[in-house]
C-alpha cells in the first residue's frame, strides 16, 4: 500500500521538477545569468521559491542542472534524427546541408538562451559541472564525425576523421562567433555575409571545401 502511495507523490515531483527546469531555461533564455532569480524563477514556474530551494540549494545549482539537461536532450535528438542507415541514403553534401541549416535556424531562434548557456558554463572552469559540458558536447562532436565517416569515400583529405572533427568545430565556432558573441558587429559587415542566406551559403562552401568535396552548382 505505502508503495503505491509513493508513486503518484514522485510522479508529481519528477512532473514538478521538469517544470521548474523548463521555466528556468525560459527565464535564462528572456534575462540572462544575471536576470534569472530564484524569486523570477519560482513565479514563471508557479512555485514559491522555497518550494524551488527544496529542490535545489541554489541558483547554480539549478542552472547546472539546466545545461546538462539542454544538452543530454539536444544529444538524444541527434542520435534520434540521423540514424546510420538514413545517413548513408544521402550524398555528404545534402547532409551538410541540413546540418548547416538547422545549426543556423537553432542559433538564431535560440540566440538569448544559447548565450547564457555559454555565459554562465564558461564561469566554471575546472569543475566537475565544466567536464561534464565538454564531455556532452564531445560526444555530439564524435557522433556527428561517426555519421559523416559513413561518406568518407567522397573526402579527400588525407586525414578525413581529423577534418571532420575540425570542420565542424569551425563551424561551431563561427556561429558562436557570428550570433552568440556579446559585441557589435556592425563594423564588421564589410566582411561578413549581409544575411543568412548568404551565411548558410558561405559557411557551407566552407564546410565542403576544407574536406575536399565537390559541391554541385545550384
Amino acid at each position: 500500500m505505502a508503495k503505491k502511495t509513493l508513486e503518484p507523490q514522485q510522479a508529481r515531483s519528477r512532473e514538478s521538477t521538469r517544470k521548474l527546469l523548463k521555466a528556468a531555461a525560459e527565464v535564462l533564455g528572456q534575462h540572462g545569468v544575471e536576470g534569472t532569480t530564484i524569486p523570477r524563477i519560482a513565479q514563471h514556474a508557479g512555485l514559491t521559491p522555497g518550494a524551488v530551494y527544496r529542490r535545489f540549494p541554489d541558483k547554480d545549482a539549478l542552472l547546472e542542472a539546466v545545461v546538462l539537461g539542454i544538452m543530454e536532450r539536444q544529444d538524444e535528438r541527434l542520435r534520434t534524427a540521423y540514424s546510420p542507415d538514413m545517413v548513408r541514403q544521402i550524398p555528404l553534401a545534402v547532409f551538410a546541408d541540413q546540418l548547416v541549416t538547422n545549426m543556423l535556424v537553432g542559433y538564431r531562434a535560440n540566440a538569448g538562451l544559447l548565450r547564457a548557456l555559454r555565459q554562465f558554463s564558461q564561469g566554471r572552469f575546472y569543475t566537475p559541472f565544466c567536464k561534464r559540458v565538454v564531455k556532452l558536447e564531445m560526444r555530439s562532436i564524435q557522433r556527428l564525425v561517426g555519421l559523416f565517416m559513413l561518406h568518407r569515400n567522397e573526402v579527400k583529405h588525407p586525414d578525413p576523421q581529423l577534418a571532420l572533427s575540425f570542420a565542424l568545430m569551425t563551424l561551431t565556432s563561427t556561429l558562436v562567433e557570428l550570433i552568440l558573441a556579446d559585441h557589435d558587429l556592425k563594423y564588421c559587415q564589410a566582411v561578413i555575409p549581409k544575411d543568412d542566406q548568404s551565411l548558410k551559403r558561405e559557411l557551407l562552401r566552407a564546410f565542403l571545401s576544407y574536406l575536399g568535396v565537390q559541391q554541385k552548382a545550384g
